[in-house]
């Protein structure tokens, strides 16, 4: 979310997924990253994570953020006068930063903060699963490709650029739809976080 996590491209538990175009199955690892706030109360605990929570472009402040780092093992093999990709396997890697308190709460602001931290979580995983499902479709957009005038393989790099870039920006898309919705009025992610301030 823009509160919430805003998510990078940079190359390209665990939770797999298997796409036909690849002819094998790949996985992605998930983890958390914690940070932490300070607080009992509700609105103090708002408060430290409006103080210390990850920053976004080195400005803007955010409850939680999802970034990932995604590089590939392509196989090019040259057939005569083409170039084909035979084959691709991402490797992906999704962190989820996340606010933790530093102390014990008491039990009833406890289960007030679980029921939050819970919510901002699972938003934060749709923005997981929206990165797994981009790389499935740059799977079955590349693998089988095949360029004429490439014995070399060298033009074929640049012409997959096209598909991979058209899923990037399709899955930021998707990602800014869904935060705006989460985060509008009377939206998700406000109710999560007027339940957690209100006594």
């Amino acid at each position: 979310m823009k509160i919430v996590g805003r998510l990078w491209l940079l190359a390209a538990a665990a939770c797999s997924a298997a796409s036909p175009a690849a002819g094998a199955e790949w996985q992605a690892v998930e983890q958390v990253k914690s940070y932490a706030i300070s607080g009992t109360t509700g609105i103090e605990l708002y408060t430290s994570i409006g103080e210390r929570g990850p920053l976004i472009g080195g400005k803007v402040r955010t409850v939680a953020h999802t970034d990932f780092k995604l590089t590939w093992n392509r196989n090019y093999v040259p057939q005569g006068d083409l170039c084909t990709l035979v084959s691709a396997k991402p490797k992906l890697i999704i962190t989820y930063t996340l606010p933790k308190p530093s102390k014990r709460l008491p039990e009833a602001m406890r289960k007030k903060w679980d029921t939050f931290y819970a919510g901002i979580r699972d938003h934060e995983k749709v923005h997981g699963e929206q990165i797994k499902e981009m790389v499935d479709t740059i799977l079955k957009t590349t693998v089988g490709v095949s360029v004429p005038g490439d014995p070399n393989c060298k033009k074929i790099r640049e012409e997959i650029k096209k598909p991979l870039s058209a899923a990037s920006l399709a899955q930021r898309q998707k990602s800014r739809e869904f935060d705006r919705v989460e985060m509008g009025d009377g939206g998700n992610i406000q109710q999560l976080i007027l339940r957690l301030v209100n006594p």
